[in-house]
């Protein structure tokens, strides 16, 4: 369970921009109505704690005398949802842009760098405000700089819809998602015995795992703590007791029949031209009598959305398996990289589940990206 904290409105007064691409990228964001949001630098640690293994591990903690855990700030979306949720403008339509320094540990590189970006927050319109965000960052950063960008798509809602219409449980859902995202191969994110500890770990929990579940994870956490567990990046002993029942939920569970591993195999190796994608994820859906008929509807109305926003479908590479490292996207997502560039300069998607977590009472929908300044100042030079 995540702790709220009250946050205070944003400064009147914007950072001090830190470079030529900044003051052109957040220019062309504020013009578009995008007001600018500079949420405070130390933050609440619990806020950042579901958001992917990879960013918690990154994270630079700290407490104060009251033992309550801060870190610095090592990205602006949460923060700024965070922010949002606690104003008058909760569940309304709003938009921000910002840009300052993020903090996170990187081996060999620098820990303080500078992103921009955009959230927008509330829009009940998903397909139009999804292609807006991306023509808006892709334009954005052309206003810093002539890079010609390879743009690739993925949409996290389609592939949940696949998996539930499956009749997957959602503990195996959200393995399968989970590695993913991670980067393992599907073979080895079905290979419990791969993944999943030793074999008295493994007798440990499956008895836990035959009993009453609210008090199992009581007595998991509570052994945790008695031993004085440290958060292992960053989870609390709750997070890793829920883990360590799933796990055992798991090998309880049937194993994923193989008819429908090769429909997630077909699906997985669907990529190319978002059109062309589109009719081949509709023609497996057809053939594995798999209804996706309303995912993919939302999928092709937002390549109309695109294209009307002056994108044309030849500039996008559509690939099934592409997933962001951050485990709050729930739909469409986007990378945009230089050609032959390692790392994207921009990338986002949208995050509907997020405001929940974070203490909202009803369902918001929520897109955005985030622009990294030195890449993009790196192509530049």
């Amino acid at each position: 369970m995540l702790r709220r904290r009250k946050f205070s409105s944003f400064p009147e007064t914007p950072l001090p921009l830190v470079s030529q691409s900044a003051a052109r990228i957040l220019a062309h964001l504020e013009g578009a109505g995008y007001a600018r949001a500079e949420p405070a630098i130390l933050q609440p640690a619990s806020i950042f704690f579901d958001s992917g293994e990879e960013l918690r591990a990154q994270l630079y903690l700290t407490s104060d005398l009251s033992g309550a855990e801060y870190c610095l700030r090592p990205e602006y979306t949460i923060p700024v949802l965070a922010a949002y949720l606690a104003s008058p403008l909760a569940g309304k339509p709003a938009a921000y842009s910002y840009c300052g320094p993020v903090f996170r540990y990187r081996p060999g590189l620098s820990s303080e760098f500078v992103q921009a970006g955009l959230e927008n927050l509330g829009r009940a319109d998903r397909e139009a405000a999804d292609a807006e965000i991306l023509a808006l960052a892709l334009n954005a950063a052309a206003s810093a700089s002539k890079i010609e960008p390879v743009v690739r798509i993925g949409d996290a809602a389609l592939f949940a819809r696949l998996l539930e219409a499956l009749d997957l449980s959602a503990q195996w859902r959200r393995r399968i998602a989970r590695g993913l995202a991670q980067g393992k191969p599907l073979d080895l994110i079905l290979n419990l015995a791969a993944n999943g500890g030793n074999a008295a770990h493994s007798d440990a929990a499956a008895l836990l795992a035959r009993g009453d579940q609210k008090g199992a994870r009581a007595l998991v956490e509570g052994l945790l703590s008695l031993a004085g567990a440290a958060p292992a990046g960053g989870r609390t002993p709750g997070e890793i007791a829920s883990r360590f029942l799933e796990q055992a939920a798991l090998r309880q569970s049937a194993a994923i029949c193989s008819e429908a591993c090769a429909i997630i195999e077909q699906f997985l190796a669907v990529e190319g031209r978002p059109g062309t994608a589109s009719k081949l994820l509709r023609a497996l859906a057809r053939d594995a009598k798999l209804d996706l008929s309303a995912a993919l509807d939302a999928f092709d109305r937002r390549l109309d959305r695109i294209a009307a926003q002056g994108i044309a479908g030849e500039r996008l590479e559509f690939a099934a398996r592409f997933a962001r490292n951050l485990d709050y996207y729930t739909g469409f997502m986007f990378e945009a990289r230089a050609a032959g560039a390692p790392e994207p300069f921009a990338g986002g998607g949208r995050y509907d589940n997020l405001p929940q977590s974070l203490g909202a009472k009803e369902a918001i929908p929520a897109v955005g990206a985030a622009i990294w300044l030195g890449r993009i100042d790196a192509e530049v030079q």
